[in-house]
């Protein structure tokens, strides 16, 4: 198993629980299979350095999961599609 950092952003123009809701979602779609969520933060709305598909804020939330490379390429594959979703970034951390 690898520790990874991953980093998304959400949409600011949905109301607070559907914000919520595609947070959870995420969260469960590393969780489902044999990995574990080791941290969870919400680090809140942020403005935007630019526009992204004229967002002008969004929710940011950071996690760090220890999981295996195919679920991770699962992750990426399902988040790309995701609607709600602004951006997000998967980082692979360095083993201790």
């Amino acid at each position: 198993m690898t520790k990874y950092e991953i980093m998304f952003i959400v949409k600011s123009t949905l109301e607070e629980a559907e914000i919520k809701k595609t947070a959870e979602e995420l969260k469960k779609l590393v969780s489902n299979k044999k990995s574990k969520v080791i941290d969870m933060n919400e680090m809140g709305r942020k403005k935007l350095a630019y526009p992204i598909n004229k967002e002008l804020s969004g929710f940011y939330y950071v996690m760090t999961v220890e999981t295996d490379h195919e679920t991770i390429k699962e992750f990426d594959r399902k988040v790309s599609i995701n609607e709600n979703v602004l951006r997000h970034l998967i980082i692979k951390l360095e083993s201790e």
